[in-house]
């Protein structure tokens, strides 16, 4: 069966921070402890995101993929702190979902969205070791333009590195 999108609504948040949570647990397993996932639960993700969505529904998009009723993965897109750039913060699906186009659709969508912020190009940041992460955006015509930023998941130090995808 083939992923469907559509635009989220504040009632899918709940669903989204579950799915979040069961994704980076999975991408992250051999990046960050995975005991640290498992002590934050997905209500944490949850809440995050029933509050992160009420604060910028007016300036984000989010769209969600669903499969037989069912959500299986989302992305997010909005204005960046880089200049001169609109930025796609999250695309994150259900670990049984990974390698079936539904991140490929949700990717297409993204860049479709980033448009519609006016601006040159779009940015992406992905943790340094995630091979998974940088091959799926690379074949999506995106590409590292040379930044980083230290940060933090679950209080593990993690390097991001910042891709670009012209607009």
């Amino acid at each position: 069966m083939t992923a469907s999108l559509r635009p989220a609504t504040e009632a899918d948040q709940p669903a989204v921070g579950a799915l979040h949570h069961r994704s980076r647990a999975a991408a992250y397993a051999d990046l960050v402890d995975p005991a640290s996932f498992e002590a934050r639960g997905p209500q944490m993700m949850s809440d995050y995101w029933v509050e992160r969505y009420r604060w910028e529904q007016d300036t984000h998009r989010m769209t969600v993929a669903e499969e037989n009723g069912s959500l299986i993965g989302f992305s997010y897109v909005g204005p960046s702190e880089t200049e001169g750039a609109a930025e796609l913060y999250a695309i994150h699906l259900d670990p049984s979902r990974v390698g079936t186009g539904a991140g490929r659709l949700l990717m297409i969508q993204a860049l479709t969205d980033l448009k519609s912020f006016g601006e040159k190009r779009a940015v992406l940041w992905v943790l340094e070791g995630n091979e998974v992460a940088k091959r799926f955006y690379e074949r999506g015509g995106w590409s590292p333009d040379g930044a980083s930023r230290a940060d933090t998941v679950n209080d593990h130090p993690v390097t991001h590195l910042r891709y670009s995808h012209p607009l």
